[in-house]
């Protein structure tokens, strides 16, 4: 099977087992990204996310997170749910059951099966917490462009969507990398309320909603008080106001709609409820990761906006 021919049946496989696109690149260390990497690290904008300053050899270069890499295959899967939620507001990423288990579970019957097909070979599985630039990989694979609200853009698709990669010692033909469709449009630089896109194409995560409710461990600092929007886990303010995200169509992916308790809670309730029942609530929710203490120290700063 030549490289071409394996390129499209390995995403004929994924697309018929759940993956919305599919690219590839080619597995090497990645030179201009690793430069912007360390300059954002060295300009503090990572904030208390000291995970991010780990394996950095290993974050920018796949070969190195597993032997005998050749190629880098991305994977995205839509997440976009149109159902509101009452206030306060969650990301809709997270409304759901928690996308690590649920993509993982699918990634596993994608490899499984191209395995079945081609037989043995080497293949990692990254889902969020490997030390992979996931974003810059699907730019890389032809899946989208990283835009200036540094969110993952595919044309005609929007940005509502997971990415993940399955690392592997095959050989497919790599696709060509996505043009960056931003142009002049600066819309979601004027709308972020805490000016954490200020410098268009960087995230300064200090600032930014989604850092201060869910990786901050520490009190909110007042400054921001009064500009978290509602928001209690998570942010969509940059991509609700994005122009692309307007050809986003609602998932497939039944994990990903929003549970009964997040469509049904008000502020009220989210103030009233107990640490084991939340506990019980969200056990398969992503909102585990601002545990109990952190869901409540972002409700007082919205109660107190």
């Amino acid at each position: 099977m030549n490289s071409k021919t394996l390129s499209e049946r390995l995403k004929q496989i994924a697309y018929a087992l759940g993956a919305d696109f599919c690219g590839i690149s080619r597995a090497e260390f990645m030179e201009p990204e690793a430069q912007k990497l360390e300059t954002w690290l060295k300009g503090g904008y990572h904030g208390k996310m000291h995970f991010m300053e780990r394996y950095f050899d290993l974050r920018t270069d796949p070969r190195k997170l597993m032997p005998g890499a050749k190629s880098v295959i991305s994977l995205i899967f839509n997440y976009f749910t149109p159902e509101p939620v009452k206030f306060p507001k969650i990301s809709r990423y997270a409304r759901g059951e928690d996308y690590h288990v649920v993509l993982k579970n699918k990634l596993q019957h994608i490899l499984e099966t191209w395995r079945l097909e081609l037989g043995h070979f080497e293949g990692r599985i990254c889902i969020d917490s490997a030390p992979v630039m996931e974003k810059a990989w699907a730019q890389r694979g032809g899946l989208g462009w990283i835009g200036k609200n540094t969110h993952a853009i595919r044309k005609g698709y929007g940005s509502y969507f997971f990415i993940t990669e399955i690392i592997t010692d095959l050989e497919p033909e790599a696709d060509s990398r996505a043009e960056d469709l931003c142009g002049t449009c600066s819309a979601c630089v004027e709308a972020c309320p805490t000016g954490a896109l200020d410098n268009a194409y960087i995230l300064d995560s200090r600032k930014c909603i989604s850092y201060l409710t869910i990786e901050l461990k520490e009190q909110i600092p007042a400054e921001f008080g009064s500009k978290m929007e509602g928001w209690m886990f998570g942010c969509d303010i940059c991509q609700e106001v994005c122009p692309w995200n307007r050809f986003k169509k609602p998932t497939a992916i039944s994990e990903f709609k929003p549970s009964e308790a997040i469509l049904n809670m008000d502020l009220k309730d989210w103030l009233n409820i107990t640490e084991p029942t939340f506990k019980q609530l969200f056990k398969k929710s992503a909102l585990q990761r601002a545990k109990y203490s952190g869901i409540m120290k972002n409700l007082q700063i919205i109660r107190s906006a």
